[in-house]
């Protein structure tokens, strides 16, 4: 199977990798290749960096989506028979928009909103972005808008953080403190320590001597508000967790001939195993081709390069710089063929290989990403098969 049948096979293509090695270039590039072929697509992203933005011709990556215009393609003489959409998860405005979804009341979302705490971990308490970018990558796939949904994740160490965040939401809906909380704020309103046990109510009283009783009250009040919440959380956080192992879903490492990138992609590969899914394709970035050598003699070379170079410029040196330029070239594209092979084998069967080559410049524009696709879809990439 190529990589592009890859793409027509499933609804969701999860991008991974470590930082700096073309995972966001790569995912743009999927992206462009899909609509281009007549697809409805939605590039989305939890990267904050504005690099995909400005690939896609946009001054930024709007949270509501928007879409690439037509004519930005044709300026590149490029024609678009399907939709590409571009969109950057948000998390205070999507938790926001679950606490408007599953609030009781008017008046509970209020409260909620309107609370010190609920501003805090709605916008900056850690893991909060990695699980609303999977409610959002769960939502805009549920919603059926879209044939296919690429998501740029971020390096890899954060993008652990993002498939393990269901998990850790069902941990902290069930942990004692939260029922601690629940328990001293049911019926009352108020916070009241003798609903607790001895040991919870020494604990709770020793930290209101640090932050003070309004504090805590303000804190009871969150989690029992939250607390209505937490069965849609719940069952929310599970479905998404089925979602990352569905056969709509597939995951592409993306890594560099560098040995540390590609470490890391192996490493990767080993995570999604142990979470029970599975790495369908490793993109490897920048590999340098083996350039033919020239097959004139050196004193015809040196002729050849007289006659267009400018008479101050020594023609023997220069074609002396020459064959070390292309001895250095060849040594490179030894060394990316050895590690290529190399990670082919540590990774094992059955997995989809696909190869982009080093540009001269940097990919910034949708010209470049079209070229991207191009060797991505239609190169003959490699497969092992068992």
């Amino acid at each position: 199977m190529a990589l592009s049948e890859l793409l027509t096979n499933h609804r969701v293509v999860v991008c991974v990798g470590s930082g700096g090695v073309g995972k966001t270039t790569t995912a743009a590039a999927l992206a462009v290749h899909e609509a281009m072929r007549g697809r409805r697509v939605l590039c989305l992203t939890i990267d904050p960096a504005r690099r995909l933005a400005n690939s896609l011709g946009l001054s930024h990556m709007p949270p509501e989506g928007q879409q690439i215009a037509a004519d930005l393609f044709a300026d590149h003489g490029l024609e678009v028979q399907g939709t590409l959409w571009a969109m950057m998860v948000e998390p205070k405005r999507t938790f926001d928009e679950l606490v408007n979804k599953h609030a009781s009341s008017p008046e509970a979302r209020d409260r909620i909103m309107g609370n010190r705490l609920y501003q805090y971990v709605s916008g900056s308490l850690a893991g909060t972005s990695e699980y609303m970018a999977m409610e959002k990558l769960h939502a805009v796939r549920s919603s059926g808008e879209w044939d296919l949904i690429v998501l740029d994740t971020p390096p890899t160490s954060n993008a652990l953080d993002f498939f393990d965040a269901p998990d850790k939401l069902v941990t902290l809906v069930d942990s004692p403190a939260i029922r601690w909380f629940v328990q001293a704020f049911e019926g009352t309103g108020k916070l009241s320590l003798n609903l607790l046990s001895k040991g919870a109510a020494f604990l709770l009283r020793g930290l209101a001597k640090f932050t003070g009783g309004e504090f805590l009250d303000q804190v009871a009040e969150f989690v029992t508000e939250l607390n209505e919440l937490f069965g849609g959380f719940r069952q929310r956080a599970e479905e998404i967790r089925e979602a990352l192992r569905s056969p709509e879903v597939a995951y592409v490492v993306v890594t560099s001939t560098n040995p540390l990138a590609m470490n890391e992609a192996v490493f990767f590969h080993e995570r999604l195993q142990r979470a029970g899914m599975q790495a369908h394709a490793f993109v490897i970035n920048g590999v340098h081709r083996l350039l033919r050598e020239p097959t004139a003699p050196t004193r015809k070379l040196e002729e050849i390069a007289a006659q267009v170079l400018p008479k101050e410029v020594d023609a023997k040196r220069a074609v002396q710089h020459m064959w070390r330029a292309l001895d250095d070239e060849r040594s490179r594209a030894v060394i990316d063929r050895i590690e290529s092979d190399r990670l082919k084998v540590r990774v094992g069967k059955g997995i989809l290989f696909a190869e982009v080559p080093a540009f001269e410049s940097d990919v910034h524009d949708l010209g470049a990403l079209a070229r991207v696709a191009h060797h991505l879809t239609t190169s003959e990439p490699e497969a092992t098969t068992a």
